[in-house]
């Protein structure tokens, strides 16, 4: 699966191989780096021609509070500017018939619920820390290494060279992002409208405009989505306004758009000898509770301690051995099963149309508002994965 060992590498052979260099490749790298493990990272940055420039990156990363304290342990949070993070203080979240939920740091004693940062300035911190972390080798091509990391996304060609089967299921909707910016601050508010089958979500976000930012992911079916993709900025706007009712203010489009479809997979196996999978080539999921990086970071916080415990108790052990790496399966079994079922019994619920169950589902979420012991519960699922 890998070509010999460049020989520039030759006196710091990698003990791992990473594919991928996004934001959970870039963290595991730093991670093992951070505990003496030499890692060649697989950066397709470096295949690039010279001169072009990646496109808009749009997107925006709700990061509970476990990753936000990995990525203190990397030295990488602190790194990032003070406008490419916001502090999400309260979430409203509204239902297609009259149901709402509300939550908020305040009740459940923290300083923050999660989140809300810059994929491109989170990627571009990740990147410099790359640049000066010791034991990190970026390379355009695998190298031969005892474990293969897989860190490509859904779409992982190593996944699917290795024979391993990945168990998706489409929703048939395509999530489109922009940036906003709106007359009305946003006051460290997220809000959500299940407005089935379209899920609408507006994230506070201080860029452009500090205060007045959001960052937008709008599920929709595929041909609303495509319409929208391409609509005329004032028709887009319109569409939008309308279907926030101007809560949020009057919103402005502050971005180009972008759009990719979902789905919910997962890869029949995550482990195997001398390879691991970890973020979304393991575990796919709908971007309504914002949680697929943080399961992410979560599988790189418990990989690179276990890699590391395991090479001080048995140097002469491989780190690709299946021992090990069924012991990470295992711890992160549990966590991976409850949040990808969890999001996609929520999607299941609120895409339904039929009168019955949209009035049972409100009135549900109206229920639990009232019932301060599972708010609670549910917010620790969100804070901790």
């Amino acid at each position: 699966m890998s070509p010999a060992l460049d020989p520039a590498l030759a006196a710091e052979a990698p003990q791992v191989c990473i594919h991928g260099a996004g934001a959970v490749g870039a963290c595991l790298a730093l991670a093992l780096s951070r505990r003496g493990v030499p890692v060649a990272l697989v950066d397709a940055a470096l295949q690039r021609p010279a001169g072009s420039s990646p496109r808009e990156d749009v997107r925006t990363y709700a990061l509970n509070a476990e990753s936000v304290q990995l990525l203190r342990q990397l030295r990488v949070w602190d790194a990032l500017p003070a406008d490419a993070r916001t502090a999400v203080l309260e979430m409203a979240v509204a239902g297609d018939a009259g149901g709402s939920i509300g939550f908020s740091a305040w009740q459940q004693a923290v300083t923050e619920l999660a989140w809300i940062v810059d994929a491109a300035a989170l990627d571009q911190v990740l990147a410099e820390a790359l640049r000066y972390a010791p034991h990190v080798h970026r390379v355009a091509a695998p190298v031969a290494a005892p474990l293969q990391a897989i860190c490509e996304g859904r779409a992982s060609a190593t996944r699917a060279a290795l024979g391993v089967r990945f168990e998706q299921q489409p929703y048939h909707h395509v999530a489109v992002a922009a940036r906003l910016t709106s007359d009305r601050p946003h006051l460290g508010v997220a809000r959500q409208w299940f407005q089935s089958p379209a899920v609408l979500g507006l994230l506070p976000f201080d860029r452009p405009q500090a205060g007045h930012s959001w960052g937008l992911v709008w599920s929709l079916p595929e041909p609303q989505a495509q319409q929208w993709l391409v609509a005329e900025p004032a028709e887009f706007e319109a569409a939008l306004n309308a279907a926030t009712g101007g809560v949020a203010g009057t919103l402005r489009l502050a971005s180009a758009r972008a759009g990719w479809p979902l789905i919910t997979g997962r890869a029949a196996h995550s482990v195997g000898e001398g390879w691991v999978l970890l973020g979304d080539a393991a575990h796919a999921m709908h971007p309504l509770a914002g949680q697929g990086l943080n399961l992410g970071l979560g599988d790189v916080a418990c990989l690179a301690p276990l890699l590391a415990e395991a090479r001080a108790r048995q140097p002469w052990r491989s780190l690709g051995d299946a021992r090990t790496l069924r012991d990470y399966q295992r711890r992160r079994a549990a966590p991976t099963e409850a949040m990808t079922r969890m999001v996609d019994g929520l999607w299941q619920l609120f895409s339904r149309e039929e009168a019955p169950l949209r009035e049972l589902r409100n009135r549900g979420m109206t229920l639990v508002d009232r019932l301060p012991p599972l708010k609670r519960w549910l917010t620790r699922q969100a804070l901790h994965g």
